[in-house]
């Protein structure tokens, strides 16, 4: 009895697979590039603690809120079409009422390929850099892609 169950659910599932394989690969896809995206975020995040803890300052603790703020900035500059900080205020205040924050700042680039890429436009100007190195204790990047594929990313820190 135990056999045929077994046997039945594996042609149920061979089934579904080849019945779906179509819309399993576009899913395939959408994952591939999420997860793309979730290691440009890890390896980006780490290349910040990493050139502050070079200069002796803390590192930044990864932050939800502000994740959940940049991601959707992200989706914003996509829908857009182009680069900004457009309604910081707005996202400072958001968070504001969520963490009970000092200050917030807020990175943003666009068009670079990998994370060492974006880590190096910011390193390159001055104030990108300084709010790199800032006084902050909370961080958060989201990369996100356009559909053709250009990566936008911000990165929003805050001081609790």
């Amino acid at each position: 009895m135990k056999m045929r169950l077994h046997h039945a659910i594996l042609v149920l599932f061979v089934f579904i697979i080849s019945c779906t394989s179509e819309n399993l690969d576009e899913d395939t896809t959408s994952i591939v590039t999420a997860e793309n995206n979730v290691q440009l975020e890890e390896a980006l995040l780490e290349l910040v603690n990493e050139h502050r803890v070079n200069l002796g300052i803390n590192n930044l603790e990864f932050s939800e809120v502000a994740y959940k703020y940049a991601n959707s900035h992200n989706d914003y500059m996509i829908a857009k079409g182009s680069l900004s900080h457009d309604n910081f205020s707005s996202r400072a205040s958001n968070i504001n009422s969520e963490e009970e924050v000092e200050m917030v700042a807020e990175n943003v680039a666009k068009d670079y390929n990998t994370a060492q890429q974006a880590f190096q436009g910011w390193y390159t100007s001055s104030n990108h850099k300084k709010t790199m190195e800032g006084d902050f204790t909370h961080t958060a990047v989201s990369v996100k892609e356009d559909e053709n594929g250009n990566y936008y990313f911000t990165q929003l820190f805050y001081k609790k």
